[in-house]
This record gives C-alpha cells, sequence and structure tokens, in this order.
C-alpha cells in the first residue's frame, strides 16, 4: 500500500501541477478563459481525465504485482479502489491548487517537491509513526497520503469494512473539495503575468 501510494502521489501531484503551468505559459488557458468554462468546471474536468489515468496505471502496477507476489489481501477490492479513487482526487486537487496561480515551471516544481518529501517521510509509507512524537502524528493526519496509505493498509492487511474507513475516506473528502474551492478561488487563466 505504501509503495502504490507514493506512486499515486507523484502521478497526482507532478501529473497535473506541470499540465497546468505549460497551458498557462502556451495561452491555452487564456484561450480557454473566452469560452463559458469557469475555473471549477476546468479545474473538475482536470481531476477527472487525470483519476483516469492514475487509477488505471495504479490498477496494472497493482494486478501485476498480485500476480507475481501474491498479494495477502484481506478486504474488498471495491472498498480498495473507492480509498484509492477518494486518495487520488485529494492529491490531485492539491497538485491543481499548487500550480493555481504560478506560470513557472520551476517554481511550481519546487512547491510540489516541499509538498511531496514531507509526504513521504511522514505517511507512513517507508516505516510506523506509531512510536513517533505526538505533534508528529498530529501533523501527518493532515496529510492525503497518509489517508490514502492507511486506508488502503486498512483494506487489505485488516479487511477493513466500507464504515471501518470512514476515518480515513471523510478527511479524504474534506481536503479533497477545500482544495478544489481554493484552487477555483485562486486560479488565474492569463499567462502574461498580469
Amino acid at each position: 500500500p505504501g509503495i502504490l501510494g507514493m506512486n499515486m502521489m507523484f502521478s497526482c501531484l507532478f501529473g497535473v501541477g506541470y499540465v497546468i503551468v505549460r497551458y498557462r505559459k502556451n495561452m491555452v488557458l487564456k484561450r480557454l478563459n473566452a469560452t463559458p468554462v469557469n475555473a471549477v468546471e476546468f479545474l473538475s474536468a482536470q481531476i477527472t481525465s487525470r483519476l483516469w489515468i492514475v487509477i488505471a496505471v495504479s490498477g496494472f502496477v497493482f494486478l501485476g504485482c498480485d500476480l507475481l507476489f501474491d498479494f495477502y489481501m484481506l478486504g474488498s477490492l471495491w472498498n480498495l479502489l473507492f480509498i484509492a479513487v477518494l486518495g487520488a482526487m485529494a492529491l490531485i486537487s492539491l497538485g491543481l491548487l499548487l500550480s493555481c496561480r504560478s506560470r513557472s515551471e520551476e517554481l511550481t516544481g519546487g512547491l510540489l517537491n516541499l509538498v511531496t518529501w514531507p509526504m513521504m517521510i511522514l505517511s507512513g509509507v517507508w516505516f510506523s509513526l506509531e512510536g513517533s512524537p505526538e505533534f508528529i502524528q498530529q501533523i501527518s493526519y493532515f496529510l492525503p497520503l497518509t489517508h490514502l496509505v492507511e486506508g488502503a493498509r486498512a483494506v487489505m492487511i485488516e479487511g477493513a469494512s466500507f464504515a471501518e474507513l470512514a476515518k480515513h475516506t471523510l478527511p479524504l473528502a474534506v481536503m479533497t473539495t477545500t482544495f478544489l474551492v481554493l484552487g477555483a478561488f485562486l486560479f488565474r487563466w492569463d499567462g502574461d503575468g498580469r
């Protein structure tokens, strides 16, 4: 679950972040601004298109690894898919938020790395945070990758039901909504620095 979650994080954040900046630099967004599409619709479409790609690639990796290594899976594949979709939506929304105003691929890359590294260290991807100080555990609660990885582990290793995933799905839904609303509010169509 940790490696799959980390793979999804990189695909979501960097996949959508650079695309938005490139659209802005090439004046594609400025042309789209002349259409009746508003920022929420555009960002929602970006989430949907990136979501299909991320879930397809992650599903392919999951199935390939399951065939090769015969994963230990106690829970429902539908619950795993649900937590994966919700986690991917939160991460894509975060990528859109970080790229909502920038014209510089370098700045956006730096911002994405600034968010990526704490998530890799504090989300339980590489090691458990059970013995860490309480404030570290509290910080990790506000990271979408934490809920994605912990939810996937709960389904795969503990056989968690849909109701038991609420402690992960509710924060992910709140993060997705918050990131999308902030991204739409701060979104800039033009690419000329004004």
